[in-house]
């Protein structure tokens, strides 16, 4: 079983930096990368999942790109001895990528580690099984990703002033020289003024180029310093020697000074771009109140232990999941749902990390915490879907890998015939420096990546989550869509409609029986049996041995007698005789026949029914105008089925099928041709969901189908998968229009450069220009709202 790390990356400039860094990590046995330019992330599936991340790390920094490095301290409990210390720093030495020191006297723990390879709520739960306490001293704040951005977004302000103020004289001249109200500069001028901005202003950019080509790659940066180090050269050259020749100071200084304004513009649209996940992380509360003995204290959220009682007063978050104890109050659970309409909570009832409550105090039993809440889960699946990549990227992945080498090859093409042709080495130089200026594959690195990046944030905020770009790519695709009937297209909550015990028995010892039979199975129909006997005041009749028969009934020894319950089909197999003219008319209403017999004796019939979703209908509608084929698939008998596939509208249906066969159907399907999803919510859905191209999990279901689906629906609404569908449209298009303008940017841009056509400082604006204008487009994406967004 492989197991997936994710960690952030710097100096990524270009595509080409994304693609180096994966073609060096995919040659280690075991290894397989994706790495996002625009979150600045590397994901990395490793199959062993002993195997350290350590060596993956190390060749990333010996690639010349910087892995990020967080410390935290921690307040220490329980230590007698120095021997204490030094276990607990043993404890957490191992593991990968942890600098851990321990200081007995003081007892606190400074560690160093890497965000993404291992978490802070880690190292303590490691000290508490240790035997020993531990809590952050910053009262278990989370990193601020936030504060992180803001403090890029201002070096990259203060780079730009100071080379804009640089550059400033330059722009001066150029505009004095062309309305004629002032001479050039001296050379000896422009030269000092250039050499600042040349070696401090762009040193940043000479570094990443020397890693890269130290890498055995080049990048956009390798052009930039190429363009403008050739220009810089032949001027300090032309002025130290005093040659009749041109100088370019100007054109150099403008293209670092327009590079540093669109990286500047650049970072701020990647932090909007990659805001969503922060944005989720803020709604869990840093305080908690929890119970202690008859006080309620306040601890930080990452101090809270399953077991722990806290209270949830009016107009606070919840801080962790839990099961409420007592109290009743209106939850706002549209950070998991994207509904805004609240929904009540009381006893027994579970609530959420981070979901609001409204008007009422709750009295809560934690249940999940630190990583294994549904806030936690969620911002899992936003980052692993963000950090994967999809197939329609591998087009500009393949196009960046050997579009550098390219350029520099037309660059010294367009010098070498442009001086054969014209004998003006000016004229000659000035293009070259154009070629390598324009070319920027940093708008093809961005323009999927992005989109996904703002797509998958969006469809968080709204209860739609992908678990991975190829979901999100695949949605828009399907050409037949599998739905389950019980708790997909119908409701799910089962109730007892008809009692009809048999000639020589009465309801009440048919009720008896089946309540001992289910009283202790999970299935919905044997809740809704043990419902409404309790209902009824029936006392189940103790069962033993009990046995499942999936998909079809159990057996259980009843009063030392054998008792089975179960389909029509079930008992007919067990030579029981059954009035055929009941059953039919019962499934002829789209009910569900269960039969209920104790040894030879066939005890009566128990009908359930289920109600349609109110949004059924309209959702099978809406899918079939947007030319999806809807297949119904159910467990349950031929004429009920066929019932229930009337009243929805569905195209087709399949009854009868039991939940081995479920995944075997949805590969008939995909082997008639085209992507096949399948919409379920209950464990016998798991292995269909696994199978199909998408698989979408509507939230109320069960564990097993979150963790299998393609696609999670965190609002129990079937128009919910619309929403995803149209989700992946808009996305899709998104990229499409990124990949089309960065192809078209360049197919336009460097014949025309090559071609003496585009001044360099031109050809900088435009290379800035055109990374801030893809970001920007996906961004755009924020516009799209669901159907069912009020």
């Amino acid at each position: 079983m492989s197991h997936t790390v994710s960690f952030p990356v710097g100096g990524m400039t270009c595509a080409a930096c994304a693609a180096r860094i994966e073609k060096i990590l995919n040659r280690q046995e075991g290894v397989q990368a994706t790495v996002n330019l625009a979150s600045e992330r590397v994901q990395v599936e490793m199959e062993n999942p002993a195997a350290s991340i350590a060596p993956v790390v190390a060749a990333v920094r010996k690639a010349g790109f910087t892995v990020d490095e967080r410390s935290v301290d921690l307040a220490l409990s329980g230590m007698t001895c120095a021997s204490c210390a030094a276990r607990i720093e043993k404890v957490l030495n191992r593991y990968p990528m942890t600098r851990a020191n321990v200081n007995f006297a003081t007892e606190r723990a400074h560690i160093v580690y890497v965000l993404g390879v291992v978490e802070p709520e880690t190292f303590i739960e490691a000290i508490e099984k240790a035997g020993f306490g531990a809590k952050r001293l910053d009262d278990g704040a989370r990193d601020n990703p936030d504060a992180q951005r803001e403090a890029v977004w201002r070096a990259e302000r203060r780079r730009f002033v100071l080379t804009a103020l640089l550059s400033l004289p330059f722009f001066v001249q150029m505009v004095g020289m062309m309305s004629g109200l002032l001479p050039m500069m001296p050379g000896w001028l422009q030269l000092l003024l250039a050499t600042p901005v040349q070696f401090f202003c762009a040193g940043y950019l000479y570094q990443r180029a020397w890693n890269a080509v130290r890498g055995g790659a080049a990048n956009m940066d390798v052009l930039v310093v190429l363009g403008t180090g050739i220009a810089f050269v032949f001027s300090a050259v032309v002025v130290l020697f005093h040659l009749h020749q041109p100088v370019y100071f100007e054109a150099s200084v403008s293209i670092i000074t327009l590079i540093s304004l669109g990286k500047l513009l650049e970072t701020r649209a990647k932090n909007r771009a990659s805001a969503g996940i922060e944005r989720l992380l803020q709604l869990q509360p840093q305080i908690a109140h929890v119970e202690s003995g008859t006080a309620i204290l306040d601890r930080p959220v990452a101090d809270v232990r399953v077991g722990d009682v806290f209270v949830v007063r009016p107009g606070e978050c919840v801080p962790v999941d839990g099961l409420v104890l007592d109290g009743t109050s209106d939850v706002n659970e549209a950070m998991l749902t994207g509904e805004s309409v609240p929904v009540l909570r009381q006893a027994k009832d579970s609530v959420f990390g981070g979901t609001m409550n409204m008007n009422g105090a709750l009295r809560v039993k934690a249940t999940g915490v630190g990583a294994d809440t549904a806030l936690a889960h969620i911002v899992r699946m936003v980052e692993q879907a963000q950090g994967s990549k999809a197939n329609v990227q591998r087009l500009a992945d393949k196009v960046s890998a050997f579009f550098v080498p390219c350029v520099l090859l037309l660059a010294l093409v367009t010098f070498l015939a442009g001086w054969l042709i014209t004998r003006d080495l000016s004229w000659s130089l000035v293009s070259a420096v154009s070629v390598l200026v324009i070319a920027c594959p940093c708008s093809l690195g961005l323009a999927t990546p992005t989109a996904i990046m703002v797509g998958t944030g969006l469809g968080a905020r709204f209860g739609i989550l992908f678990r991975n770009a190829n979901a999100l790519e695949q949605a828009e695709k399907l050409k037949t869509l599998v739905v389950d009937k019980t708790g997909t297209l119908t409701e799910g909550r089962l109730t007892v409609s008809d009692v009809r015990p048999a000639p020589g028995t009465d309801a009440a010892h048919l009720l008896a029986v089946a309540y001992g039979l289910e009283a202790e199975s999970e299935h919905p129909l044997a809740r809704a049996i043990v419902a409404y006997a309790a209902a009824q005041g029936i006392q189940a009749q103790p069962a033993s041995g009990f046995q499942a028969v999936p998909g079809l009934g159990v057996t259980a020894q009843v009063g030392g007698k054998l008792a089975r319950l179960g389909s029509p089909r079930f008992l007919a197999d067990a030579g029981l005789a059954l009035d055929e003219a009941v059953v039919s008319q019962l499934e002829h209403e789209g009910k569900t026949v269960i039969g209920v017999a104790l040894e030879a004796q066939f005890l009566g019939y128990i009908a359930l029914s289920d109600r349609l979703r109110p949004d059924a209908v309209a959702t099978v509608k809406a899918l079939q105008q947007a030319g999806i084929t809807v297949v119904m698939l159910t467990g349950d008998n031929q004429r009920a089925a066929s019932v229930v596939a009337a009243q929805v509208g569905v195209d087709a249906y399949l009854a009868g099928v039991l939940p081995q066969d479920k995944a075997k159907a949805v590969e008939t399907y995909r082997a008639a041709g085209g992507l096949v999803g399948m919409v379920g919510d209950g464990i016998n859905d798991a292995p269909a969901l696994a199978a199909a191209d998408v698989g979408f999990a509507i939230g109320a279901g069960s564990a097993i189908a979150l963790d299998t689906a393609d696609v999670v629906l965190m609002k129990s609404e079937l128009t919910s998968v619309l929403d995803a569908i149209s989700l992946s449209h808009a996305t899709l298009s998104k990229i499409r229009q990124n990949l089309f303008f960065a192809f078209f940017y360049n197919i336009l841009g460097l014949p025309l450069a090559a071609c003496g056509l585009l001044n360099p400082i031109v050809a900088g604006a435009a290379m800035a220009m055109s990374s801030v204008s893809v970001v920007s487009n996906s961004l755009l994406l924020n516009r799209w709202r669901p159907r069912t967004h009020g």
